[in-house]
């Protein structure tokens, strides 16, 4: 009787032990963003290598320029990319690159939570002010099919850039819709990725999207958020 008191206690404490050192496992995640999970060595090549690597099974998804409620629907966007745990990443050029209806993608996939990392191509950096109403309808009709689908989701904000370049992104605007963002994302867990560095900390190429090190620094902070203990207890209740 001792000895199989012994090896229950072994195996609780092997089992305690691989949940410390993977604590994502057991989710099964559903990541959508727009072009930083479109385009290899961009953040869908990082990514999904730290969620794995936290015991997540991970299915990735991006399409460039797509808004949040774009992904009701197939609309066809200038490129796109689609990749399975740290497997090969497969991108689509703009011939046949499309979103995705994510009723469609949960179906297909069966997540237990849905990552979406989308801010960028709604923030309207090139305009005057930010077009509150029309965000608001595009992220409300994306949460509500998600709420429908009764799915766990965390959305995760928009990042520090360096200003101008291509997209006109400044910074001012980055902090004021990130603001906005994580007010109107409910049932969703909104993350601040403006936490994660300082201003031009990260360099891009272009103003919006990152070199290597600046991804997977996002990455990173991405993961580290989802396995803070409160978060965690959130995700697993």
């Amino acid at each position: 009787m001792s000895k199989l008191l012994v090896s229950v206690a072994l195996l609780a404490l092997s089992a305690n032990t691989r949940a410390a050192e993977q604590p994502l496992s057991g989710l099964n995640i559903l990541a959508l963003g727009e072009s930083h999970m479109s385009i290899s060595n961009y953040l869908i090549s990082s990514l999904p290598n730290e969620l794995v690597a936290q015991g997540a099974k991970v299915f990735s998804y991006g399409a460039c320029g797509a808004s949040a409620g774009d992904w009701l629907k197939t609309k066809s966007v200038p490129c796109s990319a689609s990749r399975v745990d740290v497997g090969t990443i497969r991108e689509r050029p703009s011939d046949v690159a499309t979103t995705q209806p994510i009723s469609n993608l949960i179906a297909k996939h069966h997540p237990n939570l849905i990552l979406l990392i989308m801010g960028d191509t709604m923030a309207s950096y090139d305009a005057s002010t930010i077009p509150k109403s029309w965000v608001w309808q595009t992220v409300s009709a994306l949460t509500h099919e998600i709420k429908a689908q009764g799915t766990r989701c965390v959305w995760v904000g928009p990042a520090w850039g360096e200003e101008g370049g291509k997209y006109k992104k400044n910074n001012a605007r980055a902090r004021e819709f990130s603001d906005y963002l994580s007010t109107i994302v409910a049932p969703c867990t909104y993350i601040d990725s403006l936490s994660f560095s300082k201003i031009g900390e990260w360099k891009t190429f272009d103003g919006e999207h990152f070199d290597k090190w600046g991804y997977e620094n996002w990455s990173k902070s991405i993961a580290n958020a989802l396995i803070e203990p409160e978060m965690l207890k959130t995700l697993k209740q």
